[in-house]
């Protein structure tokens, strides 16, 4: 089913169920400015890692149900099914013509949703193996008429930035993160992330920007974890 069909309140569930899994991380983590130095060369590390997870929600709406290459389709759920038992380097692949993995599909299928949506699974298990480069190098191969996947794809990206040191690159790939997808949950979050790494940066008029959007439109997704920050902007 694409997002032209599907109703605004299963929109909002995909991302709720998604960025719920966020919230709960962050509750304890917006408490010191020590907190916003780490956050910024971190990033989210775990953002990359449990983003797998939900992957496989989005994997049967986005081309299962219509396959445009069923060779494609087998390959990418043979590696997601070593994922799901944890054999990350069987899933990630790209060794062998036996074992193809996200990264052989992604290079023989790049044309179809199968193989583009093994370039993301493959850019993070490259995140999750600390090569970053690659990661982000893998993750850009990928597109979608799903806004809610290409929000995750370049707040991924912003992550993999982070880690490279690249902060303002890093930055930029969390505005398009925070403006890919009308789900209010989905921009909340990445408002949010966006939001701490402008503040890591002292760049105090665009934390406020961020800051100010959410206590404009996603209070009510917040449960006031944010609300030191805004005060501390409001003068900016």
């Amino acid at each position: 089913m694409t997002d032209k069909h599907k109703s605004k309140k299963q929109l909002e569930n995909e991302g709720k169920e998604t960025v719920e899994i966020f919230q709960d991380l962050d509750q304890t983590a917006l408490k010191t400015e020590m907190f916003i130095e780490k956050y910024a060369k971190q990033l989210g590390i775990l953002f990359g890692v449990l983003v797998l997870g939900v992957l496989g929600y989005f994997a049967y709406q986005q081309f299962i149900t219509n396959p445009k290459n069923e060779e494609a389709t087998l390959s990418y759920l043979a590696a997601q099914k070593n994922l799901s038992e944890g054999k990350d380097e069987a899933a990630l692949g790209g060794k062998s013509a036996a074992n193809p993995g996200f990264k052989g599909t992604y290079d023989q299928f790049s044309g179809t949703p199968a193989g583009k949506l093994s370039a993301y699974n493959a850019g993070l298990l490259k995140f999750k193996e600390g090569k970053y480069q690659e990661a982000y190098d893998l993750l850009d191969k990928f597109s979608s008429d799903n806004k809610i996947l290409m929000a995750l794809k370049y707040g991924a990206m912003g992550d993999a930035m982070a880690n490279l040191n690249k902060s303002e690159d890093a930055l930029s790939m969390m505005d398009k993160a925070a403006n890919a997808s009308d789900d209010a949950y989905t921009s909340y979050y990445f408002n949010k992330k966006a939001g701490l790494l402008a503040l890591a940066l002292k760049k105090n008029a665009e934390a406020k920007k961020y800051f100010s959007t959410i206590e404009e439109k996603y209070q009510d997704y917040d449960g006031g974890t944010s609300d030191a920050y805004i005060e501390m902007v409001k003068n900016f």
